[in-house]
């Protein structure tokens, strides 16, 4: 049974941390605020920032997975001291860095996203990612730690409840019948990646020695629109489908002057302007892990939300 250390505890981080505990390894999760212990889990109060805090948390441990990330109005001041105590720590204690990651360094692009892209994004949230993953890269190439990088897309599923993508602004309405609004067009392709497949592919490639150096991409069922989508969402909750709106540009800028999450997202909308297509054959080609069947991921979701507003009243 080996050590692993899981930095953050949101979507990512918990999936992360219980699939490990399954699979029978020691799990130390280091939080801000810490939680109570369960079941293959400690927990630690600790903010990754502090660097020596955070080697000795690490000490002894095979993998360290960054699924931390802060808030987005902070990207830029608070991802460089993060990445940098998150890469001392992998360097001090030789354990494999397994970072999260996300498609934004890459930017605009014509036709599917690939690893092979240069990170050629120009908004500061693209910028904070690439040179997240540069700093990293350089450091393994160096030979001073193991790194590698995973990639994906809007993640949904069971657990995820930020955003308003699938997540807390949409299926609980979808459920009730409601109308959904989105970000952008809702009938242009778009890549959905589910959650529980991410944390697979973490797990995955902190064993491989052959998946470190490089950024891989989660694989992905194919893309479908947002509109799409819900309408799988509400047929399989069997619910009377819902109508899907775009969100006027001015109701966006008027919410942006009272909410910074509205004024970062602005740099990100051409993610639903346009296709926005992931290709993780290169993955596949190499690894075991596959995008959960749709059906199931739907079916899934649907089943995690419905407990969630039941237990909630």
């Amino acid at each position: 049974m080996s050590l692993h250390i899981v930095i953050g505890f949101g979507a990512a981080g918990a999936a992360t941390a219980r699939l490990l505990a399954e699979q029978g390894h020691s799990v130390r999760v280091v939080t801000r605020s810490g939680r109570s212990p369960e079941p293959g889990i400690e927990h630690v109060a600790l903010d990754a920032t502090h660097r020596e805090g955070l080697i000795a948390a690490a000490r002894g441990a095979v993998a360290i997975y960054n699924c931390a990330a802060p808030p987005y109005h902070r990207w830029a001041s608070e991802w460089p001291p993060l990445a940098s105590s998150v890469c001392a720590a992998a360097e001090e204690t030789g354990a494999v860095l397994v970072m999260l990651g996300n498609l934004y360094g890459y930017g605009p692009v014509d036709g599917p996203l690939t690893e092979e892209l240069p990170l050629a994004a120009t908004g500061t949230k693209g910028r904070v990612r690439a040179a997240v993953w540069e700093q990293a890269r350089t450091l393994h190439e160096q030979g001073r730690i193991k790194a590698v990088e995973v990639r994906a897309s809007d993640f949904f599923g069971p657990g995820v409840t930020d955003g308003g993508h699938l997540a807390a602004r949409v299926v609980p309405r979808l459920l009730r019948g409601k109308p959904v609004s989105t970000l952008g067009e809702p009938d242009v392709p778009h890549s959905w990646t589910y959650l529980p497949d991410v944390a697979r592919v973490l797990v995955e490639v902190a064993g491989e020695e052959r998946a470190l150096g490089r950024p891989w991409h989660v694989p992905t069922e194919p893309a479908l629109s947002t509109r799409e989508m819900v309408d799988r969402l509400a047929a399989q909750a069997g619910t009377v489908p819902v109508a899907v709106r775009r969100l006027p540009s001015a109701v966006l800028g008027v919410a942006s002057l009272v909410s910074p999450l509205i004024r970062e997202l602005k740099e990100i909308r051409y993610q639903f302007e346009r296709p926005f297509v992931v290709d993780a054959s290169t993955y596949e080609a190499a690894f075991a892990v596959r995008a959960t069947p749709l059906d199931e991921q739907l079916e899934a979701t649907v089943t995690w939300w419905r407990e969630r507003l039941a237990s909630a009243g």
